[in-house]
């Protein structure tokens, strides 16, 4: 069921982006002096060659449009339903969004410590998440629906989150950032006739980035080796847990966007979670079970929920206030027994940095 309210003006836009929702990208702020603290020493040679990486600045002009780009969104995204094309500016938004929540929490983190090492990091990070926010607004642009970012800076709420939750959150949104981009960029390259807009040509590139990123938090994870062991893993099997289902029910409310693509949403969810599964093992001493099936009924029914929850919000008044109450409880009790399930176990190997090989 599509539930994606139209986005017809740069107003409504705007409005998306502010939301602040369970399926909404969030914009984020930490303990500061925590990690002012960090150490990184006992990585310093992984670290010293990835910051060498980033000084390169391989993608320093990737994200121009070429010549081609207005041609191709002329002739073919005119040709999308107004439904699909819908989706695909919901797409452009939350993803926007997502970025630019990069490039404001590793902004506020530079700004506020002295540590030379994550300083440095947060700077070269931010400096790729604004790449890709501001090509992504140009994109909006086309249609007249361009974000102003400085706005949404102001507005939109922040969520505190501590130095810990922040790594756990954002190395797995880098991930599998990397691994949804990867994933649509190897499916249109195989099937160019199903590529109906040109951004996505970029997006092997710029999954590169988002790949980087993630190592740059695994390096993180492992040189302070207590925050992957003990209590810790607890939270690491939430946050598991919460990003893929999370992608799960944003991406069957947006099934048009990948059938566009010729991808069926759940058999592409999959594959996602198994690329971002076989990365995170270089960090996480856990992994979720994907082919249990319990697993895979769970996320259908958070899906149920999220849409029966939906219905219950358009309809208002007290019934719809009752009904989003019972199926918000109903959301909880299925994430609930889906964090008990069973999950896989394994050693961390000695090598921590990886290369994008999907």
């Amino acid at each position: 069921m599509n539930t994606i309210a139209a986005i017809d003006s740069a107003e409504k836009a705007s409005e998306k982006a502010v939301q602040s929702t369970l399926l909404s990208p969030r914009f984020y702020t930490t303990d500061f002096a925590a990690m002012d603290r960090l150490d990184i020493s006992a990585v310093r040679a992984e670290w010293d060659q990835m910051m060498s990486e980033y000084e390169g600045d391989n993608n320093h002009d990737h994200f121009q449009r070429d010549a081609q780009f207005a041609e191709e969104v002329a002739q073919r995204f005119s040709q999308v339903s107004p439904a699909m094309r819908q989706e695909f500016l919901d797409f452009l938004i939350s993803s926007l969004t997502s970025e630019f929540s990069g490039c404001i929490l590793y902004n506020e983190i530079a700004r506020n410590i002295d540590n030379p090492d994550i300083k440095q990091l947060m700077r070269y990070m931010a400096r790729d998440e604004s790449r890709h926010a501001s090509f992504l607004n140009q994109s909006l642009k086309d249609f007249g629906l361009g974000i102003d970012l400085g706005n949404l800076k102001r507005t939109k709420a922040y969520t505190y989150f501590k130095p810990k939750y922040i790594f756990y959150a954002t190395y797995l949104s880098e991930k599998i950032g990397y691994a949804r981009y990867i994933s649509i960029y190897r499916q249109l390259e195989k099937n160019p006739d199903k590529r109906f807009h040109p951004i996505f040509r970029w997006f092997e590139r710029w999954c590169n980035d988002e790949f980087r990123h993630g190592e740059s938090f695994a390096l993180i994870m492992r040189a302070q080796p207590h925050l992957l062991k003990g209590g810790n893993v607890y939270w690491i099997r939430f946050f598991l847990l919460a990003v893929y289902a999370t992608m799960y029910v944003r991406d069957h409310s947006r099934p048009m966007l990948h059938e566009e693509m010729g991808l069926d949403s759940s058999v592409y969810d999959f594959e996602v979670f198994q690329i971002t599964n076989d990365i995170t093992k270089q960090v996480f001493p856990v992994s979720l079970d994907l082919d249990n099936p319990a697993f895979r009924a769970g996320l259908k029914q958070l899906f149920q929920v999220q849409t029966q929850m939906d219905l219950a919000k358009k309809r208002g008044g007290l019934v719809g206030l009752l009904q989003r109450g019972f199926w918000a409880a109903s959301g909880a009790v299925t994430f609930a027994r889906l964090y008990f399930l069973p999950v896989n176990h394994h050693a961390l190997p000695d090598q921590v940095r990886m290369v994008p090989a999907w």
